[in-house]
């Protein structure tokens, strides 16, 4: 029986858990997607639950290696970021998987910060703004500082992607991607671990880095295939446009997070880009990428839930919402009573009345429409001397005409398209370790295009 080569790839994020196997011109040959029931930590704070988790990885694994049509010859694996599993001498996790977006301890931080030379300087060195759990060199400060006897009992302390690596090969590293994604631990200037990693011993905690682009040797099921030690989603998530075209762009990653890349701005951060919550993440190649975020996803998620309680219709009612020119210039006088801003702050959606508003259509484009400026005023922060002419936009926002109509007229003087890469975030993670596993060259087809303009028309 003739067999399928493919790679296996697990891509975890906060709410949906993929599994995927990839044949040789990276398509997707099968799929699955599950969800798990958050648990607490020991605060009583909403956390993943590491234990289904790493149950699921496990079991899936197993259970795919034994499909006779298909013949796996590599696996690799891509995560959320900001988040450790601290593993034992016996390799079990010590503590729960921490939520990013839990509260951190005001006087700790601000001993943190006084002692490494001040936010200002210590962001900029590390290109990571200040963002409590969300910068993970943090959360084990905390541990060290507050729970010496849990901190004492960690030999490694692994980034989620290289943990779900780990539950496969057996063997604990770290990687690049992870360890620059706004964690306070890389000082991007050194182009190693920041001093105060090692001035508190919390580099003991980490395993050697492994480069994102290797593999190494595993058996499975008496077969040897190639193993990755897995990559931060964002920075998969890029890997597929990078390969696809090589004039200057901007991706913007839209998910929980929507997040601006742009590959091609080498500038240093400054403290103002940090104070807009502006980043560097560090491609799989070891390449800083500047970046900028918004928490858009979330605000979404919030506000559809608001709107369909108000105007009764069903939560996913927006899906149905197409976009309407018509309505462009009520939503620039309604815009009088809201301004602009980036990072974590919801838009000026959130201070409008819903009474304001005649039916849920109107008041949904006036939604996208606060959520636009913040993402004009987000993305334009990474434009630089080399000139960029297209936007690209994946993720769930690229399906949604509303939003990708007003952007279009938000940057009039560029080319704006919705990008489509069946799950770029696992063919990136695929990518990454292309040589390892496959026989055929890299198809030229994987990034479909849809533009959207507006003309002339423009937002103000």
């Amino acid at each position: 029986m003739k067999t399928t080569p493919v790679i296996a790839i697990f891509d975890i994020g906060k709410t949906n858990k993929k599994f995927f196997l990839l044949n040789e011109q990276y398509r997707i040959v099968l799929e699955r997607t599950v969800q798990f029931e958050e648990m607490a930590d020991e605060d009583g704070f909403p956390c993943d639950n590491l234990p289904q988790l790493t149950l699921w990885v496990r079991q899936t694994l197993e259970e795919i290696s034994g499909l006779k049509k298909f013949s796996v010859k590599a696996v690799n694996f891509s995560a959320y970021g900001a988040s450790f599993v601290h593993l034992d001498e016996k390799g079990d996790p010590v503590t729960p998987l921490y939520n990013y977006l839990k509260p951190y301890p005001p006087a700790l931080q601000e001993k943190f910060y006084g002692t490494y030379g001040g936010e200002e300087k210590f962001s900029v060195t590390t290109a990571s703004p200040v963002l409590g759990n969300l910068n993970s060199g943090m959360q084990l400060y905390r541990l060290q500082q507050e729970k010496k006897t849990v901190f004492n009992r960690i030999r490694y302390s692994l980034h989620l992607p290289q943990y779900i690596s780990y539950l496969i090969t057996g063997k604990p590293f770290a990687e690049i991607t992870s360890i620059g994604c706004h964690t306070g631990l890389w000082d991007f200037t050194k182009k190693k671990y920041h001093d105060w990693v090692f001035d508190t011993g919390i580099a003991e905690k980490f395993p050697p880095v492994f480069p994102s682009a290797q593999t190494m040797e595993i058996v499975l099921h008496e077969q040897k295939i190639q193993a990755g030690v897995g990559l931060h989603d964002s920075s998969a998530a890029l890997i597929p446009y990078l390969a696809s075209f090589s004039e200057p762009f901007v991706l913007i990653s839209t998910g929980t997070w929507c997040i601006s890349l742009n590959p091609f701005n080498t500038n240093p951060l400054t403290g103002k880009e940090l104070q807009q919550d502006c980043l560097c993440y560090i491609e799989y190649e070891g390449k800083p990428v500047k970046a900028s975020r918004l928490f858009a996803g979330n605000e979404h998620e919030q506000q559809v839930k608001k709107l369909a309680r108000h105007f009764r219709v069903p939560a996913n009612y927006y899906k149905q919402v197409v976009f309407l020119p018509s309505l462009l210039k009520k939503l620039t006088l309604h815009d009088k009573q809201g301004s602009a801003s980036t990072g974590l702050h919801t838009s000026a959606f959130a201070a409008r009345s819903l009474s304001d508003f005649s039916n849920y259509e109107e008041a949904y484009h006036q939604f996208i429409y606060d959520i636009i400026r913040q993402q004009k005023m987000s993305t334009s922060l990474l434009f630089s001397a080399k000139k960029i002419t297209r936007i690209f936009v994946d993720g769930g926002f690229a399906k949604n005409p509303v939003y990708m109509n007003l952007l279009a007229a938000a940057f009039p003087g560029m080319e704006v398209f919705a990008a489509s890469v069946s799950q770029a975030t696992a063919i990136g993670a695929a990518l990454a370790i292309h040589t390892s596993w496959n026989t055929q060259p890299i198809p030229g087809d994987m990034v479909e295009l849809k533009y959207y303009t507006l003309g002339k028309k423009k937002m103000t």
